[in-house]
């Protein structure tokens, strides 16, 4: 009888000791789903993310995180710093993720960089001014060019500096790049294609895509610095896989591609 009573008493103990780590396991859960991940990325890289005149903060990228994060069910804040800040935001810990139109590169894995999968595939062309006389790439041999500071565009020219004798100057951002062609400083930039494209036709730009400029091009990828983080990018690339079969993706890339 006594050992009876010892043993129902365990048992009262075991059940309130399993109730509290039930309860303990659920707060928990409910704090790791109540994450709000910071996500760094650029200022002026029109269609990706840009500024309406609105003053709303849109673009491909800003669409895509927005429908990735509603498939997936989790919390961000998208901060727009620019793309070198950026960079350092997450390398310091002060962003979880980045998603800029950033090429996927083995240069950048090396260096740390931990990609998705793509989201978009581009090029990167050259393009002067509206009324220059170069027609082809074939005619910018000895060419003071712009190109923007870490980027695919950068690395395209420098691949073609020593052919072509370039001249290579370069900018933080690609306003300032634009710029630099427009007002005379600088003979052709170095840019995204579909970047590109989007400037001249949306801001008017007196600039012109030179003919058979293109390169081969990469893909784009969200981004992170830590390893510790790999669960934000496996949730993007399943949210991706899933926008990209209900036809969410396509519908986003036509809003601002046609």
């Amino acid at each position: 009888m006594k050992m009876t009573k010892k043993i129902i008493a365990l048992l009262a103990v075991i059940a309130v000791v399993a109730s509290v780590f039930v309860a303990c396991s659920k707060s928990a859960d409910k704090q790791d789903s109540g994450k709000t991940y910071i996500i760094a990325t650029d200022t002026v890289f029109k269609p990706f993310e840009y500024t309406d005149a609105d003053g709303n903060f849109v673009g491909i990228d800003v669409d895509i995180l927005a429908a990735v994060a509603e498939d997936q069910g989790f919390k961000y804040e998208l901060k727009s710093l620019g793309w070198d800040a950026a960079i350092a935001a997450c390398q310091a810990g002060q962003a979880d993720g980045m998603i800029a139109g950033a090429s996927i590169t083995d240069e950048r894995k090396e260096s740390g960089w931990i990609f998705s999968d793509a989201y978009y595939m581009a090029t990167q062309c050259i393009a002067v001014g509206k009324d220059s006389k170069l027609a082809s790439i074939k005619d910018i041999k000895g060419a003071k060019v712009a190109v923007k500071t870490g980027t695919q565009g950068a690395t395209y020219a420098e691949s073609l500096k020593d052919q072509y004798n370039l001249k290579i100057t370069y900018f933080e951002d690609s306003p300032t790049m634009y710029q630099a062609v427009t007002g005379g400083q600088c003979d052709a930039c170095f840019e995204d294609t579909p970047i590109m494209k989007a400037s001249i036709k949306d801001g008017d730009l007196a600039l012109k895509v030179l003919e058979d400029s293109e390169n081969e091009g990469s893909g784009y990828g969200f981004a992170i610095f830590n390893s510790s983080n790999q669960e934000l990018v496996d949730k993007f690339n399943a949210g991706l896989k899933n926008i990209k079969a209900n036809g969410t993706y396509d519908e986003i890339v036509a809003k601002y591609l046609g």
